[in-house]
């Protein structure tokens, strides 16, 4: 039965972004047994969890792990509780419906170009799909202090109970993410292969 892991984008992001392409690249290098998906999440928040759920359910039974970054980290969270898999935060959104506050209005997707609006329904949305932790050991946290686009200390806080890695400095965009692959793989059980010549 084929492994199955996830890369869930952020908040105006696509499967384009830098390391859903990294973690891509890797996987296709070093594990190309796993079966690598990163599902297009729209602006739409009930749509996105919908898509994503869909798709994690594709896989089922087969063993699934996330890894979700940004706003990616809150969904990931969710769907981690509601099917009950391993999850690793990179700089997760932990309260978006007050960090995207400041979003609302007409949004641009930095990849795909697409304009949108993004309003208070949405909000409210996000407000719905925030869940507890209730087995801390299932998430790893990945988190630098530098990130400029939201607190560090928030992640920190709810997977208090979690493994952690908190990094000085960096940015939002987790600076040296290439530097974490194998221990994320360790952490989701996917063996390391030596690399044969």
């Amino acid at each position: 039965m084929p492994m199955h892991l996830f890369y869930v984008h952020g908040f105006n992001s696509s499967p384009l972004s830098a390391k859903a392409r990294v973690l891509g690249d890797y996987v296709a290098t070093h594990h190309p047994e796993v079966c690598y998906h990163v599902p297009a999440l729209p602006y739409d928040p009930e749509r996105a969890i919908d898509i994503l759920c869909e798709t994690i359910e594709q896989c089922l039974p087969a063993p699934v792990k996330l890894l979700g970054s940004s706003l990616g980290g809150f969904y990931g969270t969710y769907a981690a509780e509601r099917y009950q898999l391993p999850l690793v935060l990179v700089n997760p959104a932990v309260r978006p419906f007050d960090l995207l506050q400041n979003h609302l209005g007409e949004q641009t997707n930095i990849y795909t170009g697409e304009r949108y609006v993004f309003t208070e329904h949405h909000i409210e949305v996000l407000r719905r799909l925030d869940v507890d932790v209730t087995q801390p050991e299932r998430y790893l946290l990945l988190t630098q202090t530098g990130d400029e686009t939201l607190d560090y200390r928030e992640g920190v806080a709810k997977f208090h109970a979690s493994p952690q890695v908190v990094e000085q400095g960096g940015s939002h965009g987790f600076d040296g993410f290439e530097r974490h692959l194998s221990s994320i793989m360790k952490f989701f059980g996917i063996a390391v292969k030596p690399i044969t010549h």
